[in-house]
Parts: structure tokens; sequence; C-alpha cells
């Protein structure tokens, strides 16, 4: 029988686990945010499994990190609506 590859998603559950007793001394709050980045790298598993990078940590944080530009974005977009709503008032 020929070898199975580990998919992607396999990949990162492994690299997840590697980085547990890391997490584990987190503080709690810090724990939630350690496992949201996760959540966000598991978000992007299509694409980064097609780049099928040497280094699984590669994609994993490249996919964190369109995440939190996506959430930056959205914060700034917010921002400036509140910004014009203020000077239309003013």
């Amino acid at each position: 029988m020929g070898r199975t590859n580990a998919t992607y998603r396999d990949l990162l559950q492994a690299m997840e686990s590697r980085w547990q007793e890391y997490r584990r001394a987190l503080r709690q709050a810090d724990q939630a945010v350690f496992d949201r980045l996760f959540e966000y790298a598991r978000l992007h598993a299509d694409a980064s499994g097609v780049q099928n990078h040497q280094f699984i940590e590669i994609p994993a944080l490249i996919s964190m990190l369109v995440e939190q530009q996506k959430q930056i974005e959205d914060l700034e977009e917010r921002l400036d609506h509140l910004e014009d709503d203020l000077n239309d008032r003013g």
C-alpha cells in the first residue's frame, strides 16, 4: 500500500498540538486569543493547502495575518463612519 500524505489541516492540528504547553502557560484571556489565531489559520486551510509550503508555519501565519488585517480594515472603516457622523453633526 502507498503512503498517505498528511493534509494541511492535519499538519495544522499537529502544529497546534506542539504549542499546547505554551498555550497552557498563557493567561486565560490570552489562551482565548491564541485559540482564535488558530481558528483564523483554519479559515484559510484550502488556500494554505494549495500553497503546499515546506514549513506549515508560514501559511498558518499568513492566514492569521490576513484575518487580522481584515479586522483592522473593518475597524478603520467603522471609525471613518463614526468620524463622518460626528463631523456632520458639528
